[in-house]
């Protein structure tokens, strides 16, 4: 007797543990500008369906990926039985931004003004513009809604005419040239889950170059306008993890594009590259990040090669676009440091190594490691920033070369460096 006795307390023990936890209700505390209806259908947590943890963990993570949240917690309440209440508790972004930026360039003092919203009607869509002026005056408008047409379809579009003086290099000379892009771009975005997203477009343009100062050649016209167009498509995988500013994980963008030209000067070519990053935090406020880039192109001799060697987009001290080529292999490596931090304000201090080489037009791989090529470096820097202002990082880095022909310079900017 005592057996089945046993037997049958067993029996209740298990059917009772094995009944499905079902979520009976999602609440959102904090929730000011962002949509309700959106982050019910964008989390993989669904009402009357079960209650599963890793699922609330990705939509921990999935949401705090979101430009207009800045940290996200869940707990889970129960409500009778195996009904449960799932609250999530968010710490929204302040996502409306004017933009000021002051450089210095050869010709005159630089800047550009400008205003976004990152979280647009709180569907994490983006909207805004800006006027730049350099020498040469620049604007443009941008429009990103990836949740357009539903949690997985959208769209992004922009228009905006970018002009600069930009040194071209041939023949061992280089000569300064007025750059002047005028497009059109309409993207279609498809998000396959919380990690991976696809966009595919065109792009319509105008390129023209006008010839300023410096060297010239019988082989390099002094004015050339160019219409173009070019397809375009990027792979993103994003398994990153946010507390506020501090980072964990990896995340991997692949870009190829096929560019098509009116010129006979220039040829049709096609470019792609790679970003792998990764992230590790150190101790409660150290941050370990590093960025690895990989990219070739079609290998024409050209003054006009697409890769360029510049401060702001690869190598922090080097200058703006010292050389150019159809290759380029990058790796920048920093470790960031809280100094100091209170409520909203933090600020963080960085040491950093910044190493690459390209491929000059025309030659072959192993001209990836040719010592003229590679550049090497190290610096430190500052970044000051806001917890809950969407990017309001300002960032201060200082490089100095430690390889062939090293220079040494100060970049400011927006945002981390990568």
């Amino acid at each position: 007797m005592k057996k089945v006795a046993l037997f049958m307390f067993l029996l209740f023990t298990i059917l009772t543990n094995s009944q499905s936890k079902i979520i009976e209700s999602i609440e959102w505390k904090g929730s000011k500008k962002m949509n309700k209806k959106f982050m019910i259908e964008f989390i993989q947590s669904k009402v009357n369906a079960n209650l599963d943890s890793l699922k609330l963990d990705n939509d921990v993570d999935a949401l705090t990926r979101l430009n207009g949240i800045s940290k996200v917690t869940y707990e889970v309440t129960n409500s009778n039985s195996n009904n449960y209440n799932v609250i999530y508790t968010i710490v929204e972004d302040f996502s409306i931004i004017p933009n000021l930026s002051l450089w210095t360039t050869d010709i005159t003092t630089a800047y550009r003004i400008g205003l976004y919203d990152f979280n647009f009607l709180g569907r994490n869509n983006t909207i805004g513009g800006f006027y730049q002026y350099n020498g040469v005056t620049s604007f443009g408008f941008n429009y990103s809604a990836p949740f357009l047409f539903n949690i997985k379809f959208g769209l992004e579009a922009s228009a905006q005419k970018l002009g600069s003086i930009e040194p071209i290099f041939f023949e061992g000379t280089k000569a300064n040239y007025q750059y002047t892009n005028t497009a059109a771009e309409l993207l279609g975005v498809y998000r396959i889950n919380f990690r991976n997203s696809f966009k595919l477009g065109i792009s319509i343009f105008n390129e023209d170059y006008e010839y300023q100062n410096g060297a010239t050649s019988v082989n390099v016209p002094l004015e050339l306008k160019v219409d173009k167009y070019l397809l375009k498509s990027n792979y993103l995988y994003d398994n990153l993890k946010y507390d506020y500013y501090l980072v964990k994980g990896f995340r991997n963008s692949t870009f190829f594009q096929v560019v098509k030209t009116s010129s006979e000067f220039q040829n049709n070519f096609v470019i792609g590259w790679n970003d792998l990053s990764y992230f590790k935090r150190v101790g409660t406020n150290g941050n370990w990040a590093n960025r690895l880039r990989l990219g070739l192109s079609t290998n024409d001799i050209t003054p006009f090669a697409p890769f360029s060697v510049d401060n702001n987009l690869n190598i922090r001290g080097v200058g703006n676009i010292i050389d150019r080529g159809t290759g380029t292999i990058v790796v920048n490596s920093e470790f960031r440091k809280t100094l100091y931090e209170k409520k909203w304000f933090v600020l963080q201090g960085n040491a950093f190594i910044d190493a690459g080489t390209w491929r000059q037009p025309g030659e072959n791989i192993g001209n990836f490691f040719d010592k003229k090529n590679v550049r090497v470096y190290p610096g430190v820097g500052l970044r000051v920033m806001h917890k809950t202002i969407f990017n309001a990082i300002f960032r201060i880095d200082y490089g100095f070369g430690i390889t062939e022909n090293g220079s040494k310079g100060i970049v400011f900017g927006i945002g981390q460096y990568f």
